[in-house]
């Protein structure tokens, strides 16, 4: 897909589709909302600007909304991001952009929409082995979209500890889907 007047309607239809999805995304990231609907927005505008083919545009929009979130919590040191990703996430095409993709973009096809359900219950039943505090933590600020101020006030656990509960599931998530993110990547 190209951008430029002739793909900005298909690049907005794209977006559209996953826009709930990458909000969240943002969302769960950041501890200022307004934060979030600036970063939503720039990532928009990069992606109208983008001259050559966008094949992925979901995949794309959460590689430059991640991208976007490293730089800014670079520039702020409010959040300590680098914390989610090893420094081999910062070049290339990660597996799990794809799997974001399938998980939350449109299936294109009956094959993509039963690898999603496949997908999805495989994280359903890795998540079901997560201890509930870390389980909410993921589950919230990933699915659902709460910051870690919001959580932190519905629940009464500060965002240090909420950061850390996600950072151990996510560590989890890794190691046991870790096959998902191989057999994407050779796929």
């Amino acid at each position: 897909m190209k951008a430029g007047n002739t793909g900005n309607s298909l690049l907005m239809s794209a977006l559209t589709a996953c826009r709930v999805r990458l909000k969240a995304f943002i969302v769960g990231r950041t501890a200022v909302r307004e934060d979030a609907d600036d970063i939503l927005q720039e990532v928009t505008w990069q992606l109208m600007k983008v001259e050559q083919p966008v094949e992925n545009v979901a995949a794309w929009l959460f590689r430059a909304a991640r991208n976007e979130l490293t730089d800014r919590a670079r520039k702020k040191r409010e959040l300590p991001l680098a914390d989610y990703y090893s420094a081999d996430d910062e070049e290339g095409f990660l597996p799990e952009d794809e799997l974001a993709e399938t998980l939350f973009g449109v299936p294109q096809s009956p094959e993509e929409e039963y690898l999603r359900e496949l997908l999805w219950n495989e994280l359903e039943d890795a998540l079901a082995e997560l201890p509930v505090a870390q389980r909410e933590a993921f589950e919230k600020t990933e699915l659902h979209g709460y910051s870690f101020k919001a959580l932190a006030e519905e629940t009464g656990v500060s965002v240090q500890a909420l950061l850390s509960r996600k950072h151990k599931a996510v560590l989890y998530l890794r190691t046991r889907l870790r096959h998902l993110y191989d057999e994407l990547a050779e796929g």
